[in-house]
């Protein structure tokens, strides 16, 4: 099983190191003293160390140049090594929380049982003495008589019980710890006191496609509207009608028609003949319906002379223009399928971590684009309503651990907790801050918030001693003057039986809740 690090700092108590070792239950733990300075230097602090450890299935090493420290644990058979790397190579002692002796160490001079016995109490035959039935009626009678008095006693020791509940002062610590993930650092261990963990780099190729309607236009030759006037003569004399006369609507906007053919209107009033025209602009401008050219233009002469009208509607003007792939088309199609490419990365990448590590959005990029990886099936210019692009990139990030910047973050906290109290650990909370920097290296930072209520330590065995067969009343008094407690609060005492007007005399009767 891997290692899980503990760093101390110089100064830490045991308290706070046993606290810390509630995270890590069921683990092989190292624990690295720190490079200045030292801490646990007494041997009563590793044994206290030692017995935490084994009520959590947790076995212990440790990393450390004391040589007070590392005759400590020789003797409570705890496993020192100079490095980590020795620690890998050299199988772990399984440590012992207590200090014994064994048969061996017994005095040299201890005296046998055989020694003792000509000093024993010698055995009378009281049978055999005058009175002696009746003594033995007053010695029943004593025996009797302590024998109840043993079991009242033993009554009122051990069958009243106490529960005490107190509400512990405490405050809400908070801290937020600037943490720097390396990518160099990656396998490696993390550096706790400096805020320095491993970064984990990440590479995924990814292809992907896709299609958008195209916005670019090609025009093609529009074609002219054509049809037929009728020129009615007003006067009795042939008139000419000359090849380009020009004839327009008279209403809405003026639209203008030219003759296709030069034709003579017969002499006579009323008479008529019919011509071809065509609009002089091609498109569906020229489409007019019956009726509505009645001008001949520029032609005074004829306009007097001559009066004009289309019976039916001239037809066949339009406008040509087909959709077409543009330039715009192909970078609006390109910055689609990046963000495509890097959202699919992205969830890609996540299925390849473990759930304690986090990926940073912020580092998702495209690392490698190139044009030969970039196909598309239209040509800019090509007549076409889609344009569809198939394209390959590579996409890289950045992931760290997330339990090792929480222990970080803890490591700060633990710093700020007051003596004589101590971290709840249900009530510890992390939150993981934005990236405040990417550096040039690769390495990346970012903060992490930590915080915890910091209650006022109690000692259950030893407030339990002090009030043990005090009146409520004195015991209440007792444990203002010992134990900080919430503003606005005082203990609770329940007595068990309620005619019980003292606490219980064995403090192991006496149950503490906070």
């Amino acid at each position: 099983m891997k290692p899980e690090f503990l760093q101390l700092e110089a100064g830490e108590d045991v308290a706070s190191v046993r606290d810390r070792l509630t995270f890590l239950r069921g683990k092989r733990v190292l624990v690295i003293w720190p490079e200045q300075g030292t801490a646990l230097t007494r041997k009563l602090d590793l044994v206290l160390v030692q017995r935490e450890a084994m009520r959590l299935a947790i076995r212990l090493a440790l990393i450390t140049h004391d040589a007070e420290v590392a005759r400590n644990a020789a003797e409570l058979n705890i496993s020192v090594f100079e490095t980590v790397g020795q620690s890998e190579k050299i199988k772990w002692k399984r440590g012992r929380s207590k200090v014994f002796t064994t048969r061996l160490q017994r005095p040299k001079d201890e005296p046998d049982a055989d020694d003792l016995k000509p000093y024993a109490s010698r055995v009378t035959n009281e049978d055999d003495r005058p009175g002696s039935r009746f003594r033995r009626i007053i010695v029943r009678g004593v025996v009797l008589l302590v024998l109840i008095g043993v079991l009242l006693a033993v009554g009122i020791l051990v069958l009243p019980s106490a529960t005490i509940t107190l509400t512990p002062a405490q405050d809400r610590l908070q801290v937020e710890a600037t943490i720097t993930a390396d990518p160099e650092r990656a396998g490696g261990f993390p550096d706790v006191e400096n805020g320095i963990i491993p970064a984990i780099s990440l590479v995924a190729q990814i292809e992907e496609r896709g299609t958008i309607p195209t916005t670019g236009v090609q025009d093609l030759t529009d074609t002219t509207a054509r049809g037929a006037v009728i020129f009615i003569n007003r006067t009795n004399q042939r008139i000419t009608i000359p090849l380009g006369l020009v004839v327009a609507t008279a209403s809405g906007t003026t639209v203008r028609f030219r003759t296709t053919a030069e034709s003579t209107v017969p002499g006579g009033i009323g008479l008529q003949i019919e011509v071809p025209v065509e609009a002089e602009t091609a498109g569906s401008s020229g489409n007019v319906d019956a009726n509505l050219i009645t001008t001949i233009v520029d032609n005074p002469d004829l306009a007097d002379r001559l009066e004009v009208r289309n019976l039916a509607p001239v037809v066949g003007g339009e406008d040509r223009a087909v959709q077409a792939v543009s330039t715009e088309d192909r970078e609006r199609l390109i910055a689609i399928l990046r963000q495509q490419l890097q959202d699919r990365a992205f969830t890609e990448m996540l299925s390849r971590i473990d759930s304690s590590q986090f990926l940073i959005p912020e580092t998702v990029r495209i690392s490698e684009e190139r044009t030969d990886w970039m196909t598309f099936d239209h040509e800019v210019g090509d007549v076409a309503n889609t344009l569809t692009l198939t394209m390959r990139v590579i996409v890289s990030a950045t992931a760290i651990d997330e339990q090792t910047a929480q222990q970080v973050a803890f490591a700060r906290l633990a710093g700020q907790i007051p003596r004589g109290r101590s971290l709840r650990p249900e009530s510890l909370l992390y939150e993981r801050g934005a990236v405040t920097s990417f550096e040039i290296n690769g390495r990346i930072v970012f903060t992490m918030t930590c915080s915890g209520l910091a209650v006022e330590r109690i000692d259950p065995a030893l407030l339990g001693q002090r009030v043990a067969g005090l009146t409520p009343e004195e015991a209440v008094a007792v444990i203002q003057n010992s134990v900080t407690l919430a503003e606005g609060t005082s203990p609770q005492i329940t007595i068990t039986p309620e005619w019980m007007f003292r606490l219980p005399f064995l403090p192991v009767r006496i149950q503490f809740h906070s």
